[in-house]
């Protein structure tokens, strides 16, 4: 990820998946990066702890970059750049 800080990545669209459990944050996320053209960013808001590993794993399969994920109080950001 380099010197890239999350914080100031341009941001395309915003997924509120907070409160959903698996796998409703994955199904949602799917969703909302078919609406994205390549090289555009999803910034997706959850709590559920398997989207820690569901997300990145998802996004390796997929063809998507995985560009981090935030802790944040009470839930974690994570940012996927369309492949």
């Amino acid at each position: 990820m380099g010197d890239v800080k999350l914080e100031e990545l341009n941001v395309a669209a915003v997924l509120d998946a907070k409160g959903l459990s698996c796998p409703m944050p994955l199904l949602r996320t799917k969703k909302e990066m078919g609406k994205l053209k390549s090289g555009e960013i999803l910034q997706v808001m959850g709590t559920d702890p398997g989207s820690r590993n569901d997300i990145p794993g998802w996004c390796e399969r997929s063809g998507h970059e995985f560009l981090g994920l935030k802790d944040e109080e009470g839930f974690t950001t994570y940012y996927i750049k369309k492949g």
